[in-house]
């Protein structure tokens, strides 16, 4: 019987049929970089190694997927979301050629798992122990997005590979949340038995799965993005140079304590007046005989009222020179006074003479 034909790379089954049957990384790494089943993807991939941007113009664009980037007997996966534009897409390599690749690999060389703390390009000589760069999808997508489709087509790589690495495998760190709800059904099935509730992403999150080959360790992790952390490792290429120290925190003036604390309810301040008389609260001032009840007020402190005697006049006095006797706890206000070249100054400007009459003036 006739050998059914292989299916085109074009095909939207291709990773389908294609993936499950490498026997090793290197072959699914060789079948993997002749995928076309995503036309939007291709598309993209391969404007943006036409159209290169300027600071990378005489260089040559990958424009193909990316594979995966470490050892085939790896214990930790390191899993993303998918290649940049200018970094995975134009070296070939996973977290290469851009800044978030010195970030990652520089948190790497310092674990001891990387050979080098940065990584510009695939021949840079740069090498991964025990560690393993894995992505749910393997090509540029526009803006940094892959449809849900998109994840499913492209979802027979990353199971092939993990179940390549399962003998050894014993940690995964995912990076970001596309990641995370990638993964969990490729563990589903694989074999691994998941927690009830299933597990949440979050920055640290982790969590403990049983599988075939093991427990596998899953750690949540935010994307290594330069808007997301303020400060970088430092570079081999700053050479002497180093990061600028961190300034001292600013200086707070401390706040001046209140003069005098506020007095509790129920104190009276002195009167200064000689015949002054006890202070009785405004709402039930007392009644007593020679006082006007109905005109107390404060006038020492707010809320306080002390009935203000009426002064008693002769009868025999003129109205006109009655007058009430001044109250000794009320300053009476002052008015301003005019500086001294304005005291003898009339007060309304003189009146304008107008033009008929200064003429009949001047005659």
């Amino acid at each position: 019987m006739p050998r059914p034909a292989a299916p085109h790379p074009d095909d939207r089954d291709y990773p389908a049929l294609r993936a499950p049957g490498a026997p090793d990384l290197e072959v699914l790494d060789a079948r993997l970089t002749g995928c076309r089943a995503c036309p939007r993807l291709v598309a993209w991939r391969e404007e943006v190694g036409r159209v290169r941007r300027a600071a990378y113009r005489d260089e040559t664009y990958w424009a193909r997927p990316v594979p995966g980037f470490g050892p085939a007997d790896a214990s930790l996966a390191v899993i993303g979301l998918a290649p940049a534009a200018h970094g995975g897409n134009r070296t070939g390599r996973l977290f290469t050629g851009d800044p978030t690749s010195d970030f990652l690999f520089a948190a790497l060389h310092a674990a001891h798992l990387a050979a080098l703390p940065y990584s510009h390009s695939r021949d840079d000589g740069q090498r991964l122990y025990g560690t393993r760069l894995v992505s749910p999808v393997h090509c540029v997508p526009p803006d940094n997005r892959p449809t849900p489709a998109e994840r499913d087509t492209c979802r027979p790589w990353m199971a092939r590979e993990l179940d390549l690495l399962g003998p050894t495998l014993r940690a995964a760190v995912v990076l970001g949340g596309f990641g995370w709800q990638a993964l969990m059904p490729v563990l589903t099935a694989a074999g691994y038995v998941l927690p009830r509730p299933r597990p949440v992403f979050g920055h640290g999150a982790h969590a403990r799965i049983e599988g075939p080959d093991g427990p596998l360790d899953l750690l949540g992790c935010y994307p290594p993005q330069p808007p997301q952390h303020l400060h970088r490792p430092p570079h081999p290429s700053d050479g002497h140079r180093r990061l600028p120290p961190r300034r001292p925190p600013r200086r707070v003036r401390p706040l001046r304590p209140p003069a005098a604390p506020p007095r509790p309810c129920g104190t009276v301040r002195p009167c200064s007046s000689p015949d002054s008389a006890p202070r009785t609260r405004r709402s039930a001032p007392p009644a007593r005989t020679g006082y006007d009840s109905g005109s107390a007020r404060c006038t020492a402190v707010a809320g306080w009222a002390r009935p203000r005697p009426l002064p008693v006049a002769d009868p025999g006095t003129p109205a006109a020179a009655r007058k009430p006797a001044p109250d000794p706890c009320v300053r009476e206000a002052r008015q301003p006074s005019l500086p001294a070249r304005d005291r003898h100054r009339p007060t309304m400007p003189r009146a304008r003479v107008r033009g008929s009459e200064q003429r009949e003036t001047d005659r």
